[in-house]
């Protein structure tokens, strides 16, 4: 293989996954060498392809300020999320006020979901667009600047009209976590919506796939001891597990 041609695999293998580890890159291309492998990505990260972090590399949107498209992330780990989405809905209570965060797991969650008689709220526009085939769901959208990336609204009008509600459940979606800064996302606006949600809600669960577990993004959204339960697809680390249980959060 061309220097060129892996370049560009190595970015479209980037930009796919949002955030890889350089074992990654070494599965990908067992055959290339540890230097030339660093050299890419040097090179690549010089010419604002890439951008390299201790241990890897990650996607540009990841660094400017977003959670990368979500039209990338909804067709990553389909299997994970669907696992998820199915075991999350399963908590949902009939007559309960509930908020959707954004996000492709969340938006998977609200395709699951049975036609029941509750409230929902819910910043996503996809997660919308799979309510409106419930009948018994009363469905509120909050309003706010529209994220493109995300395909949600945000800000401080979004942050203003979360602040007055309360609601039973929160079901949150978040980028990654890593010991000591705890779950993160790629967009400070994001955050800080996903913290006010976190105050107003009287459970919070997180819906995370295992890969997302040893990975960091650029904004805390809060610690594991802030969340109640973590709905994952059976493949957590043992040390993550471990964490949970020190905390008191459920891990289904």
């Amino acid at each position: 293989m061309e220097m060129d041609e892996r370049r560009e695999n190595i970015v479209k293998f980037v930009n796919d996954e949002g955030n890889v580890a350089f074992s990654q890159l070494k599965k990908l291309f067992p055959n290339v060498s540890d230097m030339t492998l660093r050299t890419d990505l040097k090179a690549l990260d010089e010419a604002h392809r890439i951008v390299r972090v201790h241990g890897g590399a990650r996607s540009v949107g990841y660094v400017v300020g977003t959670d990368d498209l979500l039209d990338s992330r909804s067709v990553r780990n389909v299997d994970a999320k669907l696992s998820i989405a199915q075991k999350a809905a399963e908590l949902l209570r009939p007559d309960t006020t509930a908020f959707f965060d954004s996000g492709s797991t969340t938006t998977m969650l609200a395709h699951c979901m049975p036609d029941i008689h509750m409230l929902l709220f819910t910043n996503s526009i996809t997660v919308l667009g799979e309510l409106a085939r419930l009948g018994q769901t009363e469905t509120i959208i909050i309003g706010g600047k529209l994220n493109r990336f995300s395909l949600c609204a945000n800000g401080s009008r979004a942050i203003q009209a979360i602040s007055q509600l309360a609601f039973d459940q929160l079901f949150l979606g978040v980028t990654s976590y890593q010991t000591g800064m705890g779950f993160t996302c790629g967009s400070d606006e994001e955050a800080a919506l996903k913290r006010t949600c976190i105050e107003q809600a009287e459970q919070t669960i997180v819906l995370m796939d295992s890969s997302k577990v040893g990975h960091r993004s650029t904004f805390s959204i809060c610690n594991l001891d802030q969340v109640d339960i973590v709905v994952s697809d059976g493949n957590l680390p043992g040390d993550f597990l471990d964490a949970c249980m020190f905390a008191d959060v459920k891990v289904i």
